[in-house]
């Protein structure tokens, strides 16, 4: 939506490049390669919560929603990715009574929402209702997401050959932190995926270990995930492993096979025998779980080795949370109760716990030597965001662009979160359980770092919102799929989020950036009064909540400023160099 326009609600992404080729007919409006024109309706009313009622015209496209004023001067345009509805509900019928009472409201996952009047008269919604449906949900309807006609024809003027996919490679990632070594190797057990569907076909693993014992530790974890080395320390050689609860079950079982294979993984660490396991849920849950066959390690079976529990809730508790939050924030605010309805959403609380556990990791690995293994239930959700957020604050690459988009397809990607699921990406079924916003706790998590070490990260904020709008818009492949051994069937039909990224990548460069002052591990204050509502994702709908100079055209300002004076600093060094150099002395 245009941004210049005080009621319009303006993404925060930098959206790809339209090609005027796509248009058809009258309309003029932009479009991007493979987006068509699907239907229109005209003489519809937007009742927007902050301008009020405004007439005009809906268009679908198979990529977006657009609402453009016919009345308003300056007019208005309204728009968002069909990949982002979450629901779309009918409101009142042809009987209601009172002015703009028969209409569509459609929810998006962004947290924002459109509701649109129509005239009662033949059933005017109808036919819009319907296509509405069909272009949102074709997952349901058996159909692909919009990122397979984009790529089909954006694909042909890409500069990369890949689509940028080859920005992650499991070999290489590991080669550059030590891996293969005396203590690690790489298993081709899961080459083909057998041994673990929602695991990587490369494992890195105690090189003692040979493949038919990992066959036995598998048989003893759930979903076969075993633990595998997410991060190898440079130093001190403690390593970070993630895997999946013990199937332990109400008997109490224990595997002699899973007790080996932790105490090589300890071994493997040439300072510390002591084997720390860091299980992410509330105790309470851990051991429900062990009535339905899961369950958590005795201590007294392992050797050296503590459990500890994180106490982060599972995804119905987190999404919940994000209900709450979106009440809040969308469509009016209470600047009266704003302070207790935030606690209440216990948001910040969440994300709190999972810097403090993330936090317990890099104490445990970089002051006190000590390798961790870390688990949840499944090992997809809690262990992706401590893990993730875990070598985000050890290694100085992760902050880096590249590095980051190289921490998600590795820890998030590789590793198995069930984005299809999370996200409900063309599924209508907006009730499924299965559903959770925990990559935007994770984004979050993110976000509050950065915003207490503004010198240590390559990107800026604007960086990590391109991220979550693409989360939901279904234009890339990168966030399709549950595993890595889906997306392996998609990436030469698709785009990479990170293709486009690196095509526009000074957008996202953050000018006060630091390497080499900040190369160094970041211990974040994790308590409530350092943590904030992320303003500028959860209520940037909301004209009256967005900061009155535009914080991007900002921060370009500062880092062209930047480079200039790099330059100048350049050109002065050289200038020394050669007044002390007696060959240029006459």
């Amino acid at each position: 939506m245009s941004g210049k326009n005080p009621g319009a609600q303006a993404s925060a992404e930098r959206k790809p490049q339209a090609s005027n080729s796509s248009t058809s007919g009258n309309d003029s409006r932009p479009m991007l390669p493979g987006e068509s024109n699907e239907d229109c309706a005209k003489n519809v009313v937007f009742l927007c919560p902050f301008n009020g009622p405004l007439a005009g015209t809906v268009h679908l496209t198979t990529y977006k929603v657009t609402f453009v004023t016919s009345e308003h001067d300056p007019q208005l345009t309204y728009d968002a990715p069909l990949g982002a509805v979450h629901s779309v509900e009918k409101v009142g019928g042809v009987t209601s009574k009172g002015e703009h009472a028969y209409g569509i409201e459609i929810h998006f996952k962004d947290l924002r929402s459109f509701r649109l009047a129509f005239r009662q008269e033949g059933h005017s919604r109808r036919e819009i209702y319907d296509a509405l449906l069909r272009l949102s949900f074709p997952v349901s309807q058996g159909k692909q997401v919009f990122a397979f006609a984009y790529s089909a024809i954006a694909s042909t003027t890409a500069h990369d050959t890949d689509h940028g996919w080859g920005i992650f490679d499991m070999t290489r990632e590991l080669r550059r932190i030590g891996i293969p070594n005396e203590g690690w190797r790489l298993s081709s057990i899961n080459e083909t995926y057998q041994f673990c569907s929602t695991y990587p076909s490369v494992l890195p693993v105690p090189a003692a270990v040979s493949d038919s014992q990992l066959e036995a530790v598998g048989s003893f974890r759930s979903r076969t995930r075993i633990p595998v080395l997410s991060w190898l320390h440079p130093d001190n050689h403690s390593s970070l492993t993630r895997g999946s609860q013990p199937l332990v079950g109400k008997l109490g079982k224990h595997s002699r096979d899973d007790e080996a294979y932790l105490e090589e993984i300890s071994k493997a660490n040439p300072h510390s025998q002591r084997l720390v396991i860091m299980d992410a849920r509330p105790k309470l849950n851990a051991m429900a779980n062990k009535a339905m066959g899961g369950g958590y390690e005795d201590e007294e079976h392992y050797t050296n080795m503590e459990l500890v529990f994180l106490d982060i809730g599972n995804i119905h508790v987190m999404r919940e949370s994000l209900r709450k939050l979106r009440e809040m924030c969308f469509p009016t605010i209470e600047d009266a109760h704003w302070m207790s309805n935030l606690e209440n959403t216990h948001w910040l609380e969440h994300i709190k716990l999972v810097l403090a556990a993330s936090n317990r990791v890099v104490d445990l690995m970089d002051r006190c030597r000590v390798s961790v293994v870390v688990h949840c239930s499944d090992g997809w959700d809690r262990t992706s965001q401590v893990c993730a957020l875990s070598m985000l604050l050890m290694d100085p690459y992760y902050r880096t662009v590249h590095g980051f988009g190289v921490l998600v397809e590795k820890e998030w990607l590789a590793f198995g979160h069930k984005f299809q699921q999370r996200a409900g990406h063309g599924d209508k079924h907006s009730t499924d359980e299965q559903r959770a916003p925990i990559f935007v706790q994770f984004i979050d998590a993110v976000w509050q770092i950065t915003r207490q070490f503004p010198c240590a990260f390559e990107f800026n904020e604007l960086f990590l919102l391109t991220i979550l709008d693409h989360l939901y818009s279904c234009l890339f492949g990168t966030f399709l799929c549950n595993s890595e051994r889906e997306r392996c069937s998609i990436k030469d039909k698709t785009k990479s989020l990170w293709a486009y990224i690196s095509e526009h990548r000074d957008d996202y460069l953050n000018p006060l950036y630091s390497r080499y002052l900040h190369n160094h591990v970041l211990c974040p204050v994790v308590s409530i009064r350092r943590l904030q509502l992320w303003t500028a994702y959860y209520t940037r709908w909301n004209p009256r909540m967005r900061p009155q100079e535009n914080e991007h055209d900002r921060t370009m300002e500062l880092y062209q400023l930047c480079a200039k004076l790099q330059a100048q600093c350049l050109e002065m060094e050289a200038k020394f160099t050669s007044s002390r150099d007696p060959a240029s002395v006459v």
